[in-house]
């Protein structure tokens, strides 16, 4: 009894052992550090910054018109020609193949002074997409974080199902050699070494499919941290739940810290702007022009062989819409369409994720039940499971018992585990959804 005690304790050593050197050969994956990676090198994150920094480099005066244009001028123009000229006298000049040359150069000024505020309206418009820019940014990288966190929840799962599994394969395993035991001493049919035979590579089958499905959320886990793809690591196995989260306080958040949200205030904000820069068309445009040129021009025949010139230009320029075809009401009753657009998408995302937050908080709820449930459930299996082996041991059961107690602690292991998982996961998606998502 001894002996046969010591053996069943060395099985669970060894499955242990081994899956202790697995772990330690691998990297340990930290939620920390999978978040660090994700936010230095995720594809998705790099694009939306690289938008949030044009939209910060357009924030200028001299993208909203406000700034003179200066330019430089060049015309240099050739010709050779044939020429004939009658004076009033009478007296004809000819030249056969005369060269001629214009040469103009200079520098120019024209600004804007007065557009109907166009250009206040449109630099202003400028600073808000720029803060739409890094709203965006901030969508992009809770998003992003969102993903790495609930990957990697999903490996801890996977983690703590493939030791069920072990747990399972390491019974069997003991299963079929008490079995071939019995059947050498003539104490057992073959069919008991039959039946444990399949219910060993039944549990075989399932490790193998769990490892398949653990293999390949880590190469998922490898893509979102933009690195190769083949690297295996192992990750810590606790997970912890928030649940002390609160509806009123997760709506009260969202509606200040929300991405989305803040992203339909802004493009409301903007198309107010837009329609503020097509109602400055009906004012008038003042310019003012200067520049400093030089010009010189020769020919071949004529009173003036050469003449040049240089000197300081300077004017102002006015213009006043009087009539457009209607095209000006039509574009302010277009504008005003799109700021009532605006709103209503507004709405439609403030009501979206309302609904949201409502339905997984539900869900959280539930889940949080099942925690507690399928955590008792897990120790009365395990229970159940101690006493059947050690009934076992002395014979005293059938190995139908034994299979199902088995069995029953298999699924209460990953019934727990999905619980713990899916209330992990729908705590992530309620920080997500109010904006306020951390480690």
């Amino acid at each position: 009894m001894l002996k046969y005690r010591f053996g069943l304790l060395s099985f669970f050593l060894i499955s242990l052992l081994f899956g202790v050197s697995e772990v330690r050969a691998q990297e340990v994956l930290t939620l920390e550090e999978a978040v660090r990676i994700a936010l230095e090198r995720n594809y998705d994150i790099k694009l939306s910054a690289n938008d949030e920094r044009i939209a910060q480099n357009n924030v200028s005066r001299g993208n909203a018109g406000m700034l003179p244009n200066v330019t430089g001028n060049l015309t240099n123009n050739n010709s050779i020609q044939n020429s004939t000229q009658t004076r009033s006298d009478g007296q004809v000049n000819e030249v056969s193949w005369g060269q001629g040359s214009t040469l103009n150069y200079g520098v120019g000024l024209n600004w804007t002074v007065f557009n109907g505020f166009a250009m206040f309206a449109r630099y202003e418009q400028l600073q808000e997409l720029e803060k739409l820019g890094e709203t965006n940014l901030q969508l992009t990288i809770l998003t992003r974080v969102g993903d790495v966190m609930s990957t990697f929840y999903e490996l801890v799962q996977q983690q703590h199902q493939l030791r069920a599994y072990d747990t399972a394969i390491t019974l069997s395993r003991l299963r079929v050699t008490t079995a071939q035991n019995r059947f050498e001493i003539g104490k057992a049919a073959r069919l008991e070494v039959l039946n444990a035979q399949v219910d060993y590579n039944t549990d075989t089958t399932n490790l193998l499919r769990q490892q398949e499905l653990y293999r390949n959320t880590q190469i998922r886990m490898n893509e979102l941290l933009v690195r190769d793809v083949n690297t295996k690591f192992s990750v810590p196995d606790i997970i912890l739940i928030d649940d002390h989260l609160t509806l009123e306080g997760l709506s009260s958040q969202a509606a200040q810290m929300n991405p989305s949200l803040k992203a339909a205030v802004l493009n409301r904000r903007i198309a107010e702007l837009d329609a503020k820069q097509v109602r400055a068309a009906r004012l008038p445009v003042i310019g003012v022009n200067t520049g400093y040129n030089f010009n010189r021009n020769r020919s071949a025949l004529g009173f003036s062989t050469l003449s040049t010139g240089n000197g300081l230009t300077y004017g102002v320029s006015a213009s006043v819409p009087i009539f457009t075809g209607f095209n000006q009401r039509r574009n302010e009753q277009n504008a005003n369409i799109l700021i009532n657009s605006a709103q209503l998408q507004f709405e439609q995302v403030n009501q979206n994720i309302n609904a949201q937050l409502a339905s997984a908080y539900q869900t959280y709820l539930t889940n949080l039940s099942l925690v507690r449930l399928e955590e008792n459930n897990q120790r009365i299996a395990r229970q159940n499971l101690d006493i059947t082996m050690e009934k076992f041991r002395l014979g005293s059961i059938t190995t139908v018992e034994v299979r199902d107690a088995q069995v029953n602690f298999v699924n209460a292991t990953v019934r727990y585990s999905n619980a713990q998982y899916l209330a992990k996961i729908g705590e992530v998606a309620l920080k997500e959804i109010a904006g306020t998502l951390t480690l």
